[in-house]
């Protein structure tokens, strides 16, 4: 790929990542918007006397599950990368296998009974919550960071260490950029995980758009199941377009260096 090409394709991941703000902003005004969903929802459920949850409104459910996602998000970025990549330097490979065990184990742990386990010392509100999503949400990170980096062809790094490049350079300079797009991949799922899995923070008291869903099967309303999930739906699929988006954006960047 030449530099004209990495950079054309540069571009138009920025013009999609532009694209993707875009799209959240009209999804944001769409949620607030409660007169279009009483009227959407009214047609398809006639007999539904209260389609919508009225003690909090549909754009504050939202940005109370965006808050809980991004806080989720920040913790499991601060946790799996600098892991990931202390796994694969020689001071941690020894400890690569417990490592992997511990946070297969962590995903294999329902949140609901992550969020159990942890209501008797945090008590309900935010912070059972982020423990059960970072736990959900680290290994796909953790996971990309080590075999992106553990597949960067050693041709390279030879090539980089006969160029005179130390550790730190060789890893930012021709590990990272070349581990990228496997990076941003994990970051993807997780992603998409957490904002599904967000909707279990209404069990313990920390809102966000799992109210109406949990409200709604309490109830056996469905047009209130729907007011919750549709857009839970909706922002998984801009998060995945915008991460992808970013994936390309730093990967065409770094194969420019």
């Amino acid at each position: 790929m030449t530099a004209t090409t990495r950079r054309n394709a540069r571009r138009h991941a920025l013009w999609q990542l532009a694209l993707a703000a875009a799209l959240l902003a009209a999804a944001l005004f769409l949620f607030s918007r409660e007169e279009w969903w009483r009227a959407a929802l009214q047609v398809a459920f006639p007999d539904q006397p209260h389609v919508l949850f009225e003690r909090t409104s549909l754009l504050q459910l939202t940005m109370q599950h965006l808050g809980i996602v991004g806080a989720s998000l920040g913790i499991i970025l601060a946790l799996a990368l600098p892991l990931g990549v202390w796994l694969t330097r020689p001071s941690g490979r020894a400890f690569l296998p417990l490592a992997s065990n511990l946070l297969a184990v962590g995903q294999t742990f329902p949140p609901v009974a992550v969020l159990a386990l942890a209501l008797p010392y945090f008590g309900f509100g935010l912070k059972p919550t982020l423990i059960a999503l970072v736990a959900y949400g680290l290994l796909p990170v953790a996971r990309n960071v080590i075999a992106g980096l553990q597949g960067v062809p050693k041709d390279s790094l030879e090539a980089a260490s006969g160029m005179g490049m130390g550790p730190g350079a060789r890893f930012w300079r021709v590990e990272l950029p070349l581990a990228t797009d496997v990076i941003v991949a994990g970051i993807r799922v997780s992603t998409v995980y957490t904002i599904g899995t967000a909707t279990v923070a209404p069990i313990i008291g920390a809102g966000g758009l799992g109210v109406p869903i949990i409200a709604g099967l309490a109830v056996g309303n469905l047009a209130m199941v729907l007011e919750g999930a549709v857009p839970v739906a909706i922002l998984a699929l801009l998060a995945d377009f915008a991460v992808g988006r970013l994936g390309l954006a730093l990967t065409a960047r770094g194969g420019a260096r």
